[in-house]
């Protein structure tokens, strides 16, 4: 066609990048066509107040899964035309099939597509192995694009091929674009498409109605687009035209860098090394940079690419550390570069709100992860744990929680990055609300009404809702979490499901949001836990066992947080002469150690039932007795009861428990229950350590190795202190349990012995006795 220049071009090509925006100044065109979804030329006078990488998005409101990203970096060809028609005043439309057929199509036609990759076919052709290295060898390091020989290598490639129902009417669209510029009288028309469809623009054309027939009863949906922040790292994504690259930061570097760019890419290696603490010369760099060239002279190469600088970078500045390389790849051969958007850009009211708080609370988005610690007791630090709550029940999980250092809760510690996902995540969640916490309240509530909705998603809802400071949700909330809980008959799924209620009735006294519905809601269930364990602790194997015990502990843990610790509890021994003895030092389900180390031959007294913990305690306890149990449920209930200072007979029941009249393997299975979360108290307590060491000694060799994987376990799950100390304690005592201190000696019936083997030696007694 008279009057059109195609520039074929390489999605985020850098040295496409120069030569179109050298090739525009030339050809100053009065139009400008760009592959691209053409619902977004309202668009394109924003792209001068962007900061890139940013990307197109297309999306279909009320479905999630129905969108398409067209990514731009500032090294992209397509965006230096844009760039080019807006500064100069010139129209940019984009020439691509429209987003509301591609979208309607994507889930029926994406998963079959078979993307052929143009420049690796080419790079077959000459000889080489690796796409990236041939485009580099005959593109980059030329600093032009020669656009007629890569319109003639496409016109070879593509010879003898058949387009497919999606590239063909991709390619009738464009051409329907480009004669509908030249009908509005457009004499200059410089058309930036992929490469792969330069013959199909360039060549004798189909007639018009033959491109009218293929685009005509296409499936559409209503598609709505705007400009989003984009990433570096989401660069090596394929969407919207297959335009994935893996190192952006690279390209950057080669499209910013006016000259001597192996030099300066080693320089800013060694600064960030040094950064890092590493020592890094400018001797350093001068040596890479010598080895990247010859490097790149023995492999026939005109220049340095980046294979030959990072191997530069591991041999000379790294000195073969690859953690090293890992780090310059993922800072500078990624790179970390966040794209932004401004105000002025089309965006829901859900999505300005965000904004808005995040430069409120000096909260700005980032593309690496950032390590956050929160105080609770800070105003502008809950603010902020509000904000990243409520994102995260829009779907939006800009922050990961973290453990949290120390026993307190006024602090939380959370890790931050930023993707771009999470801006369509946002427009998808605008119908629910015009603020973050009106949504976010919304989404609490509509999670609540589900079906089905288990008891413990709802207790876990709760919790999410005081943490995000919903409070208008969490009427709604527990109203349904009450209804649920009233009918739940699987004490399992309570036990479950009570922990998060804890927490939540915890969380909302220190954020000062509790609610009183949380605290009857939580004793009934503990209550019919409590009435219903006895049943579910029968009848268990290994298994289910296991996932009970869990459970039990869960609980155990949960319940310490609702009562003030209990007041140290009177004993009374068997005998007639009574004496009080501290409780145990230890904390509930962590295999704590006694304060003392000899266990008192006591009963306890139970303690109350009025409190929680106490109510609690009497269920465990009245199970402890039970027979029939299996051995690692009744082991954990001893340790447990030991703890809280509520048994002072464990010698006796780990005697009964260790008898030959039980299986070895429910021996080792009490054990393990007992032992679990710690060994310190074999430490510290040598009858406990005498009685395992006699039974495990005393095995068969048979019964020994079948018991040696359960105690394995056990043993091993123990920190490495705590097992030397075993260890040495198991060494120093004798057969018995006694410290093995030597043979008994009679001195004075060893004297004459001692004599004659002096004789016979040939020493003097009298001097060996001096």
């Amino acid at each position: 066609m008279s009057g059109v220049s195609v520039l074929g071009v390489r999605h985020h090509g850098p040295g496409s990048a120069r030569a179109v925006r050298e090739e525009l100044r030339r050809l100053r065109p009065d139009v400008i066509l760009v592959e691209g979804p053409p619902e977004a030329d309202g668009l394109v006078g924003l792209a001068a107040d962007l900061e890139p990488p940013v990307a197109l998005l297309a999306h279909v409101p009320g479905s999630p899964s129905s969108a398409a990203f067209w990514p731009f970096a500032g090294f992209s060809p397509e965006w230096q035309a844009i760039l080019y028609g807006v500064a100069h005043g010139v129209p940019v439309r984009f020439c691509d099939l429209p987003a509301a057929h591609s979208l309607a199509e994507e889930a029926r036609t994406r998963p079959e597509e078979a993307r052929l990759d143009p420049v690796a076919a080419l790079a077959v052709a000459g000889g080489y192995d690796d796409p990236e290295r041939w485009w580099e060898d005959v593109v980059e390091h030329r600093g032009d694009t020669p656009f007629e020989v890569i319109a003639e290598a496409m016109a070879a490639v593509r010879e003898g091929h058949t387009p497919d129902e999606r590239e063909a009417r991709r390619e009738a669209y464009m051409r329907k674009t480009l004669r509908a510029a030249l009908r509005q009288g457009h004499e200059r028309i410089a058309v930036v498409c992929g490469a792969w469809h330069v013959p199909a623009l360039t060549g004798p054309p189909p007639p018009a109605r033959a491109d009218d027939a293929l685009l005509r009863g296409l499936p559409r949906v209503r598609a709505e687009l705007t400009w989003v922040p984009w990433t570096y790292e989401r660069l090596s994504w394929w969407s919207g035209y297959g335009a994935g690259i893996g190192a952006p930061g690279w390209y950057h570097h080669l499209f910013t860098v006016p000259d001597r760019p192996v030099e300066r890419w080693l320089a800013g290696a060694a600064a960030l090394l040094r950064d890092e603490g590493l020592a890094v010369s400018p001797a350093h760099v001068i040596e890479a940079a010598r080895l990247a060239h010859s490097l790149a002279t023995l492999r026939g190469r005109p220049l340095a690419g980046l294979g030959e600088v990072t191997d530069a970078v591991r041999a000379v500045l790294c000195e073969g550390d690859d953690v090293l390389v890992e780090l310059i790849h993922g800072r500078m051969v990624v790179g970390d570069r966040l794209g932004r958007v401004t105000d002025g850009t089309p965006m829901v009211p859900l999505q300005r709100d965000l904004r808005e708080r995040q430069r409120r609370l000096r909260l700005g988005p980032e593309a690496l992860d950032r390590e956050l610690t929160l105080d609770l007791r800070k105003p502008l630090d809950l603010e902020r744990s509000h904000l990243l709550h409520r994102l995260r029940l829009l779907g939006a999980d800009w922050g990961t929680p973290g453990e949290s250092r120390g026993t307190g809760t006024f602090r939380e510690t959370w890790t931050l990055r930023w993707r771009p996902e999470y801006d369509l995540a946002l427009i998808e969640a605008a119908a629910l609300g015009v603020t973050v916490a009106g949504a976010a309240a919304r989404r609490a509530r509509d999670l609540a009404a589900a079906a089905p909705v288990t008891l413990a998603d709802l207790t876990a809802l709760v919790e999410r809702c005081l943490l995000a400071e919903l409070p208008e949700a969490l009427p709604d909330v527990l109203a349904a979490l009450s209804a649920k809980a009233a009918v739940a008959t699987d004490v399992t799924h309570l036990m479950a499901a009570l922990p998060a209620m804890v927490r939540a009735h915890r969380y909302g006294d220190v954020r000062g949001t509790s609610e009183q519905g949380l605290a009857v809601i939580v004793r009934s269930m503990l209550d019919r836990i409590c009435v219903g364990l006895p049943v579910a602790v029968t009848g268990l194997d290994d298994a289910a066992a296991a996932g009970l015990l869990a459970r039990v502990d869960a609980v155990h843990t949960a319940i310490a947080l609702l009562d003030d610790p209990p007041a140290p509890l009177a004993r009374r021994q068997d005998s007639a002469e009574s004496r009080t003895t501290p409780a145990s030092g230890g904390t509930p389900a962590s295999g704590g150690t006694p304060a003392s180390g000899v266990i008192p031959d006591s009963e306890v007294i139970p303690a109350s039932g009025t409190t929680a913990r106490g109510r609690w305690l009497e269920t465990l306890r009245g199970l402890c007795d039970r027979p029939g149990l299996h051995g690692l449920i009744e082991g954990r209930l001893t340790r447990i009861l030991f703890d809280a200072g509520e048994l002072g007979d464990v010698s006796a029941r780990m005697s009964r428990a260790m008898s030959p009249g039980h299986p070895p393997a429910r021996a080792a299975a009490w054990v393990e229950g007992f032992l679990t979360g710690g060994g310190l108290l074999l430490v510290h307590d040598s009858r406990l350590l005498g009685l395992v060491d006699g039974w495990l000694t005393g095995l068969p060799a048979d019964r020994f190795t079948e018991v040696l994987p359960l105690l394995r376990r056990t043993f091993g799950g123990f920190a490495a202190p705590e097992r030397r100390a075993i260890g040495e304690r198991v060494r120093a005592a004798g057969p018995h349990g006694r410290r093995d201190e030597g043979p008994d000696v009679d001195e004075r019936r060893a004297a004459a012995a001692v004599g004659t083997v002096l004789a016979i030696l040939g020493r003097d007694r009298g001097r060996a006795d001096g």
